[in-house]
């Protein structure tokens, strides 16, 4: 009996130290140089398992052996902590490395600029057209709701959620310069404020303008002047669905819409475009002018009076480029 069990024993022991010896050499091949000859991306697809993931990689020619990367990542704790994304993987990666890049969520990531000025449907024109982005856009939000900046996004993130990340950082700027904005201003709510952002925005592409023709239209809603905004005109006509593709006509101004302030008293009834954060903050607190007019100077920027004799003065200046470029313009 003492023999049978000195056997068992030994049995026991040879088989500890084999499984020991099995363990160490699983470990020593998870921890190895791996067979990827050059830097590369994987993708872990939304929902996909442990499983899928490590046939694919080994199809990538990434890994080896799928078994044993799975075998590593439940022994490492790893086996339900894949996170969805892009990644990029670099030559050699062993397993282990591989398991702590597809577990980190330090995915690829990719700018989306929308640029300022920008209408509701033309934004969401551009994500539907973002192939890195997956899933649907359901309604076009209101004008004026979306922030335009550049946003980091990664591969196969959700359009709406994308689009909502625009509702909200918008939310929050247009609090900001609501709570900021100067006394006695004829705004009566944070949507008039939107609304007049937006024509600045649409009317001037020169950082150093804005608070200048914020204050030229703060200026005229005090005096009961109409605003006599172009881009009012354009997206009355346009509602919004893109650019007018031709200059505007003297029958577009006379033509009344909600929209155009040639015709209508006040702000129009909703913003024309997505303002910038640099367009509000001017909307809340524009530069102390005395000028009721503008119009372009040939030069990128406008021209600015007090009066409308030495108004019509930069006009006529303004036309007497145009023709000189041979164009019809604005």
């Amino acid at each position: 009996m003492r023999s049978v069990a000195a056997n068992a024993l030994t049995l026991l022991i040879v088989l500890g130290v084999v499984a020991a010896g099995m363990i160490g050499y699983a470990m020593r091949q998870v921890e190895a140089v791996g067979p990827l000859a050059e830097p590369a991306r994987f993708t872990v697809a939304r929902g996909a398992s442990l499983s899928q993931v490590s046939d694919r990689l080994a199809e990538a020619g990434m890994i080896g052996s799928p078994t044993l990367f799975r075998l590593a990542a439940r022994y490492r704790g790893q086996d339900e902590a894949l996170r969805f994304g892009e990644y990029d993987i670099p030559a050699g990666a062993s397993m282990a490395g591989l398991l702590d890049i597809l577990t980190s969520g330090r995915t690829v990531q990719y700018s989306l600029t929308v640029a300022e000025g920008l209408t509701s449907g033309e934004v969401v024109a551009l994500l539907r057209a973002e192939p890195l982005l997956s899933g649907e856009i359901d309604e076009t939000p209101p004008e004026g709701a979306l922030a335009p900046d550049t946003y980091a996004i990664q591969r196969g993130d959700s359009r709406a959620a994308t689009l909502q990340r625009m509702k909200d950082l918008q939310t929050r700027r247009v609090a900001a310069a609501w709570e900021a904005r100067d006394p006695g201003l004829r705004l009566e709510n944070p949507l008039d404020l939107v609304t007049l952002a937006s024509i600045v925005e649409k009317e001037t592409g020169v950082a150093a303008e804005r608070g200048l023709v914020a204050g030229v239209f703060h200026n005229r809603l005090e005096r009961g002047m109409r605003l006599q905004s172009d881009p009012t005109i354009i997206y009355g006509i346009t509602e919004g669905r893109g650019p007018l593709e031709r200059p505007l006509t003297r029958s577009d101004i006379q033509t009344p819409t909600p929209w155009n302030t040639y015709t209508i008293d006040g702000l129009p009834p909703t913003p024309i475009a997505n303002p910038g954060e640099a367009s509000l903050m001017a909307a809340a607190r524009p530069e102390d002018t005395d000028a009721l007019f503008f119009v372009a100077d040939g030069t990128g920027g406008h021209a600015f009076a007090r009066t409308l004799q030495e108004h019509n003065r930069n006009v006529a200046a303004w036309r007497a480029i145009e023709r000189s470029r041979g164009s019809s313009g604005n």
